[in-house]
């Protein structure tokens, strides 16, 4: 079965630097097999045993941690999630560079879902479906206030975001 992993904020303003060769050995040594890695930002896709995926999130955080001294949330998804996330997403008419998803690494509870802020960042809209927050950032991400750290908060769970053309790129990645 492939997979994604999606690694936060790796070599984002050249901090957090981890060179991707050293990434997919780490993946290839953890026990997964077919690592291909996609831009510099952390996404490395795999094939692995259902088995393995209990810990490899660990595995792979402890890893980094150990060899480059950071501290990166590993979160995973299966190629058929990943098919589903481009299917699922609520804005239809959106278009550009602007789109957005926020993996969760897990599900938030709803209490918390509908406690979100609509207006937290005027002009963006935001939609949560399962473990995803599907984003039209319309301010631009660099002006948006739809941040990990604000869904962290809010969400009690950690997450990582992705334009729609990362998540594209992925989606054949996975297919191949």
């Amino acid at each position: 079965m492939k997979y994604v992993a999606l690694l936060r904020g790796v070599n984002v303003g050249g901090k957090n630097k981890l060179p991707m060769k050293d990434l997919a050995a780490m993946f290839s040594a953890a026990g997964c097999s077919d690592v291909v890695t996609f831009i510099q930002s952390g996404n490395v896709v795999f094939t692995a045993p259902k088995l393995l995926l209990k810990t490899l999130s660990v595995q792979i955080a402890a890893k980094i941690a150990e060899s480059f001294g950071h501290k990166v949330p590993v979160i995973l998804r299966s190629a058929d999630e990943v098919e589903q996330t481009l299917h699922n997403y609520p804005f239809p008419n959106a278009q550009g560079k602007m789109l957005a998803v926020a993996f969760l690494a897990d599900f938030p509870a709803a209490e918390a879902v509908a406690s979100l802020d609509p207006n937290r960042s005027p002009g963006d809209q935001f939609h949560v479906i399962g473990r995803e927050v599907y984003m039209n950032l319309l301010n631009g991400f660099a002006d948006t206030k739809l941040t990990n750290a604000w869904l962290d908060s809010k969400l009690s769970t950690v997450s990582t975001a992705r334009n729609w053309a990362t998540v594209n790129k992925l989606c054949e990645l996975l297919r191949a």
